[in-house]
């Protein structure tokens, strides 16, 4: 992979370190920043822009491509905003510099998870617009806030809202993971999971001193979660601070048309494709819970996976050929023809 000089940077690229610079960092993201960055990017490409706030201060933002047929249900280009936290001694670089070095790379927070394919988003839809196209469907864009502590302030509020529903969408897109190999992973399900809070009291007091029924000694060497409310004595209590028990699989056979589409645009462009479970959860989790079938792509090949890694990074001839897909994507996906579900 090359990389072309400072003077000679691509604009995506550009655009796509901006973005990394806005500190949308867990805890205190800066979400204020992210959503002024997208009104900026409707109002440049001409797209429709509305701002939900599922909670105060969190803030969903749509962009809007209206196709030309509004019977037809809508495609959904889904990505979260925030990121998970650094610990910079353990980076070569600021993870909000955006550095890219000389071979190309570009280290930052967010560059796999998941800024790249946000800002792959518009770009192929800027490029689909400036060469003229219009195509059936309406393509919406959503930047969310949320994700990475469980999208309870976010996506899974946003799908309950009558604006939600008035994007009729009948696809959507979310995040993937990078794949080391020449192949592409694509995700139609994931796993549910379950977070729970464990509280424990007992008595107080220095490390150094003998003291029984302390909290941290009711925790010890237990294997099973009720058993060690049980078996630890009164004082010990857990709650799920997050338990999902809705998992939904979107197909990846011929009954599927969203995936047909998607898959032969793949083979078109000799892309190989390796269909799993999500070894996490996203905010796909909810789209799918609410009916509309959602597949998990970051087109990030021949990419180490560093998500919430230190020293996160993306080549940027990686990050220009997911353009690409996209670009090719996007006017499959969005021309799908009428289905039963669009009635």
């Amino acid at each position: 992979m090359t990389s072309k000089g400072p003077e000679e940077e691509h604009p995506s690229v550009t655009l796509f370190r901006q973005y990394l610079r806005i500190r949308t960092v867990q805890p205190k993201p800066d979400y204020g920043a992210a959503v002024a960055f997208f009104e900026e990017r409707a109002r440049q490409l001409g797209l429709g822009c509305q701002k939900v706030e599922v909670a105060p201060g969190y803030v969903v933002t749509v962009l809007t491509w209206p196709g030309t047929n509004p019977a037809l249900s809508s495609i959904l280009l889904n990505s979260h905003t925030d990121v998970v936290p650094v610990f910079k001694e353990h980076w070569s670089h600021d993870p909000f510099e955006a550095f890219k070095d000389s071979e190309g790379y570009i280290y930052a927070r967010g560059a796999q998870d998941m800024k790249c394919v946000s800002i792959q988003y518009l770009e192929a839809v800027r490029r689909l617009k400036v060469e003229g196209h219009r195509f059936p469907r309406t393509i919406h864009m959503t930047f969310v806030p949320d994700e990475e502590v469980g999208g309870h302030q976010g996506m899974e509020l946003f799908v309950q809202r009558p604006e939600f529903q008035a994007l009729r969408a009948g696809f959507a897109l979310d995040e993937g993971i990078a794949n080391p190999t020449d192949a592409f992973t694509v995700f139609y399900s994931e796993r549910s999971p379950w977070w729970v809070r464990v509280t424990s009291t007992g008595r107080p007091g220095h490390g150094s001193l003998f003291i029984e029924d302390t909290a941290a000694e009711k925790l010890a060497f237990e294997e099973q979660l009720q058993s060690w409310c049980q078996a630890a004595g009164e004082g010990v209590t857990l709650e799920f601070a997050q338990k999902w028990m809705h998992p939904q699989v979107t197909p990846t056979d011929g009954s599927n048309p969203w995936w047909a589409a998607f898959s032969r645009v793949c083979k078109d462009m000799n892309l190989s494709l390796e269909p799993e479970i999500m070894p996490g959860a996203s905010d796909s989790r909810f789209i799918r819970a609410v009916g509309v079938p959602a597949l998990g792509f970051s087109p990030l090949n021949r990419t180490p996976v560093l998500l919430h890694d230190h020293d996160e990074r993306l080549h940027e001839a990686v990050f220009l050929r997911g353009v690409d897909i996209y670009t090719r994507l996007l006017p499959a996906l969005a021309s799908v023809p009428a289905l039963p579900s669009d009635s």
